[in-house]
């Protein structure tokens, strides 16, 4: 098969989710960078694959503390889900919140809450309320605007 063979790539996505799930956060990175580099090499920039990868460095970028690096991939990501699936597509919406968290995890929580809104009212309209990615956005929503108000 080889490295680039879309099985490989898969299973590279999987193996850096299994250790981004056991907290071995640098070495999610290390596997995320290299699956994202193959993926752009293979699919492009805009493929699917692509853009999970993308997101999935995001997150460990986040996680590591690198919430510049990790918030220009989490930008890109979202840009190009829109771009390419549309506002709607429940990718484009699970990118935008991913965005928020980075967001709020850089500190930018109004920022964060301003999408997270536009993002929740969107997930209703298109997906419905009772929606797994609706849900998850409404949560991740009032997590944001709790920490805002908890601002002096």
């Amino acid at each position: 098969m080889g490295d680039d063979h879309p099985d490989s790539l898969d299973a590279a996505i999987g193996l850096a989710l299994s250790l981004f799930g056991l907290d071995r956060f640098a070495e999610a990175r290390e596997h995320d960078e290299e699956t994202l580099h193959r993926c752009r090499r293979v699919y492009g920039d805009d493929h699917p694959s692509t853009l999970i990868a993308a997101n999935n460095l995001a997150r460990d970028l986040r996680l590591l503390g690198q919430f510049a690096e990790s918030l220009d991939l989490y930008e890109d990501t979202h840009a190009r889900h829109r771009r390419v699936l549309g506002a709607d597509h429940p990718a484009a919406l699970a990118s935008a919140s991913n965005l928020a968290i980075g967001l709020a995890a850089a500190d930018r929580l109004e920022e964060a809450v301003r999408l997270g809104e536009e993002t929740v009212e969107r997930s209703r309209r298109v997906l419905g309320a009772d929606h797994p990615y609706t849900r998850r956005s409404v949560q991740y929503l009032a997590g944001h605007q709790e920490q805002l108000d908890a601002r002096p």
